[in-house]
C-alpha cells in the first residue's frame, strides 16, 4: 500500500518522480519551483541515487541530457526564465531522442516578471521554445493529487517515446497544500527501457527498422556491450551526421510520426458536463478548477455549459476540440495569459463555433466568478480596468 501526506503540488512531483524511478536529478533553485529539489535532495541521497545542485538552469539540464543518454530516468525543475535557458539543451534532447522529464512551475513574465506569482504564460513556450521541427509532449495537471500520476505518466510517455516530457504547473497549484495519496510502485504502470535484442555488431542507436526505437542500451542482464554515437546533428541510423535530403526529412518525419501516429496512448483529457452543454469552457491546471465551480452554478441557473480539460496540452487534443466545436456555439477559453492556447483552439475550430477567451496576466488566479460572467455573456470583455486616475499615478502621464 502507499501512503498518504499532506503536501503541494512540488512536493506531489517530488514523491512521485521517486515512485516513477527517478535516477537522476539536476537542477538550480528558482521560485516558484525550488520546493521539488528541496524535497529531492532528501529523498535521493537517502537512496543512492544522484542528486545534483548546479551552477546554472544550462548546466542542469545539460547534465540531465547526459545522465538520460547513459540509461537512467532524469528529470529537472524550473521557471519561465530558467525554462528560457534551458531551451537549447531541450532541442539537443529532442535530436538525442533521450527520455527526460522537465519541470516547468510557471510564474509571471516576461524576464523575471512575478517570481512568487502564478502565470500560465509558458504554454507557447512550452511547444516552440526551441528552434527547429521538432516533436513535443506537455502535460498539465490540475491538483496536487493529479500531479502525482501525471508526473508517472510523464515518465512513462518519456521512456516509451524516447522525448522529451514537460510538465506544466503554476505558482498557486505549486504552493497549494491537499490531502495527497502516494502509491507504492507496484500499484501503477511503470515503463522501463529494453534493450534491443540484437547482437552488439548488429546494433544501431536510430534503427530505421523499430517504430519507435529503444534507447542506445547501457547494459544488458547477458553482459552484451553495445557502442553507440549520439550527435545533435541529423543524422542516419548510426547516429553520425547526414546532410542527404531524403534522410534529412525522413528523420524529421520520423520523430514527428512516433508521437501523431500513437496520439491514443499520449493524449489524456475530461469531458465534465458536456451531454448537453451548449456553450464549453476549454480550461487546463488550476485555471480548469475555477472552470469548474463556475460550471456548477452556471447549471444550477439552468444554463447549458460543460467543460473540455486537456490534461495533454501538447499535442493539442485536435479531433476531440473539432467535435466539440461542432456541437456547441460557444467555446470559451480561460488562461492567465494574454491569449496564448486560445490561437490553438482557434486554429483548430475555425469557423465552426464562437471561441471568446478570458486573457489575465495580473499574477493573480481567474476566479469563478470571472468565468461565469462569460458564460452569461460571452461578448464581453472581462477584464481588470483601471481608472484614468489610477493610470496617471502608476504610468506617471499627465
Amino acid at each position: 500500500m502507499g501512503r498518504i501526506g499532506f503536501m503541494d503540488a512540488n512536493a506531489a512531483i517530488a514523491e512521485a518522480a521517486v515512485v516513477a524511478g527517478l535516477g537522476f536529478y539536476a537542477g538550480y533553485p528558482i521560485t516558484p519551483s525550488s520546493e521539488v529539489p528541496e524535497r529531492l535532495s532528501k529523498i535521493m541521497p537517502e537512496r543512492g541515487v544522484p542528486f545534483m545542485m548546479m551552477e546554472d538552469e544550462i548546466a542542469s539540464i545539460n547534465a540531465c541530457v547526459g545522465a538520460a543518454a547513459s540509461g537512467v530516468k532524469a528529470m529537472t525543475c524550473t521557471s519561465g526564465p530558467g525554462l528560457s535557458l534551458k531551451q537549447e539543451a531541450f532541442g539537443m534532447a529532442c535530436m538525442f531522442e533521450v527520455p527526460l522529464v522537465v519541470v516547468d512551475v510557471m510564474r509571471g513574465g516576461p524576464s523575471t516578471g512575478l517570481p512568487t506569482r502564478p502565470s500560465q504564460g509558458d504554454i507557447m513556450q512550452a511547444r516552440w521554445g526551441t528552434h527547429g521541427d521538432h516533436p513535443v509532449i506537455a502535460i498539465a495537471p490540475a491538483n496536487a493529487q493529479e500531479a502525482v500520476f501525471e508526473t508517472i505518466r510523464a515518465f512513462n510517455l518519456a521512456e516509451k517515446f524516447r522525448q522529451p516530457v514537460y510538465i506544466l504547473t503554476d505558482g498557486s497549484l505549486s504552493h497549494l497544500h491537499t490531502k495527497v495519496y502516494i502509491p507504492d510502485p507496484e500499484e501503477v504502470e511503470i515503463v522501463d527501457r529494453q534493450a534491443p535484442d540484437v547482437e552488439p555488431d548488429e546494433y544501431y542507436p536510430y534503427d530505421y527498422n523499430y517504430e519507435i526505437p529503444p534507447l542506445a542500451p547501457w547494459w544488458t542482464k547477458d553482459g552484451k556491450s553495445y557502442r553507440y554515437h549520439m550527435s545533435s546533428l541529423i543524422h542516419d541510423k548510426t547516429g553520425f551526421p547526414t546532410v542527404v535530403p531524403k534522410y534529412v526529412q525522413w528523420l524529421l518525419n520520423r520523430m514527428h510520426s512516433k508521437i501523431t501516429n500513437h496520439l491514443d496512448e499520449i493524449l489524456k483529457y475530461e469531458y465534465y458536463k458536456m451531454d448537453d452543454a451548449e456553450t464549453c469552457i476549454i480550461a487546463f491546471g488550476s485555471t480548469a478548477e475555477a472552470a469548474r465551480v463556475a460550471i456548477d452554478e452556471a447549471r444550477k441557473e439552468g444554463i447549458k455549459v460543460g467543460m473540455f480539460r486537456p490534461l495533454t496540452v501538447w499535442p493539442s487534443p485536435e479531433q476531440q476540440i473539432k467535435d466539440i466545436a461542432g456541437k456547441v456555439k460557444n467555446i470559451i477559453v480561460p488562461e492567465m495569459n494574454l491569449g496564448q492556447y486560445i490561437l490553438e483552439v482557434q486554429r483548430i475550430v475555425g469557423d465552426a463555433a464562437n471561441v471568446y477567451g478570458i486573457s489575465q496576466a495580473t499574477g493573480t488566479l481567474i476566479r469563478p466568478s470571472q468565468i461565469l460572467e462569460k458564460i452569461k455573456n460571452p461578448e464581453k470583455k472581462v477584464e481588470i480596468v483601471m481608472t484614468d486616475e489610477e493610470i496617471r499615478r502608476f504610468g506617471g502621464g499627465e
